[in-house]
């Protein structure tokens, strides 16, 4: 533990409260390959790749609630870090700041924001996991895993990328990733919009029930009324690529 703390080079959060505005500060190093993890509830997460360590700012704001009672938590671990804004507890359940989709977080009817921004190395992986807020994630060159239930998802990166919400549209723009690791992109009431170069290796698979698919890329679709899939492969094939909503379109575009 004590080298992986020397590793990550952890600097001590910094909390400032004014005028009701509170912001925390963390700032580390990792190694190519290892991953920081933002895991919220309410509010935005924004990522860009930019420099050679890893700099984490959140902003804590509320209207009824105070944003003083919302701890803003760092857990280093042997695949990287996960910061966390972590609520009070109201039901006797503590809240948690675990890595992975695992652990209990629950806002509880509190109000308060937590919009963080995010400056990583382009060797870096990214995770982002809220439920009340959109993803918004640039210019990154390492794999992306980005998920919210209520807002908007939109990443680009060299690497492979994953997307989920519910309510909400998800955008992806991606580079030329012949990995064998599979690919999603999924919403439930929005459009699915993804980009890749020419010459991309990949399966596709698209799936719509009230919606069109549109592709510059070769695909049979099925389906004129009702559910429609559309499959295909791209250049040699490879990994798989599945873009799926339910009330929205579904578009594959050229770079």
């Amino acid at each position: 533990m004590a080298v992986l703390m020397r590793l990550l080079n952890l600097a001590v959060a910094l909390v400032l409260s004014a005028a009701g505005v509170h912001e925390f500060e963390w700032s580390g190093k990792l190694a190519a390959g290892q991953s920081v993890e933002v895991k919220g509830v309410n509010g935005t997460i924004r990522a860009h790749g930019a420099g050679e360590s890893v700099s984490v700012t959140a902003h804590k704001h509320g209207r009824r609630d105070d944003p003083a009672q919302v701890e803003v938590r760092v857990v280093p671990h042997a695949a990287g870090v996960t910061i966390c804004a972590v609520y009070p507890s109201r039901d006797g359940r503590p809240n948690e700041c675990v890595p992975g989709p695992g652990g209990h977080m629950d806002a509880r009817d509190n109000d308060v924001d937590v919009d963080f921004q995010v400056e990583l190395p382009r060797d870096v992986r990214f995770v982002a996991r809220t439920v009340n807020g959109n993803v918004d994630a640039e210019d990154l060159g390492a794999a992306v895993e980005a998920v919210t239930v209520n807002g908007n998802v939109r990443l680009a990166t060299a690497g492979l990328a994953s997307a989920e919400t519910v309510n909400g549209n998800v955008e992806a723009r991606l580079g030329r990733d012949d990995g064998r690791e599979a690919a999603d992109f999924k919403t439930v009431n929005g459009n699915v919009e993804v980009r890749l170069p020419e010459g991309a290796n990949a399966e596709v698979e698209a799936h719509t029930v009230n919606g069109g698919i549109v592709s510059d890329f070769p695909l049979n679709v099925e389906g004129k009324w009702g559910p429609k899939r559309a499959h295909g492969t791209l250049g040699s094939g490879g990994r798989r690529l599945s873009l799926t909503t339910v009330n929205g379109s579904v578009r594959l575009e050229k770079e």
